[in-house]
C-alpha cells in the first residue's frame, strides 16, 4: 500500500514537472502571446468593470464567467 502512495506521489510531481517544463519553458517552441502579461490584464479588468450599467430587470453578477443572469421573484 504504501508502494502505491508514492508511486502516486511520484506520478503526480513527474506530471507537474513536465507540465511546467512544456509550457513555461516552451520546450517545443512558440512564444507567449502578448495579451498574457499582467498590464494586458489589469487593463481588461478595468474595462470590464467601467460597462455601463442600464436599467432593466435585477440581475446578479456571476463572477466566474461574468454573465447577468435575471432574478425573478419566489412568488412568480
Amino acid at each position: 500500500m504504501a508502494r502505491l502512495i508514492v508511486a502516486s506521489i511520484a506520478a503526480t510531481a513527474f506530471g507537474f514537472i513536465m507540465d511546467h517544463i512544456v509550457s513555461t519553458n516552451k520546450l517545443f517552441g512558440g512564444t507567449t502571446p502578448r495579451t498574457m502579461s499582467k498590464e494586458w490584464q489589469d487593463e481588461t479588468e478595468k474595462m470590464k468593470n467601467a460597462w455601463p450599467r442600464t436599467a432593466g430587470p435585477p440581475v446578479v453578477l456571476n463572477p466566474l464567467t461574468r454573465q447577468n443572469f435575471i432574478v425573478n421573484s419566489r412568488d412568480s
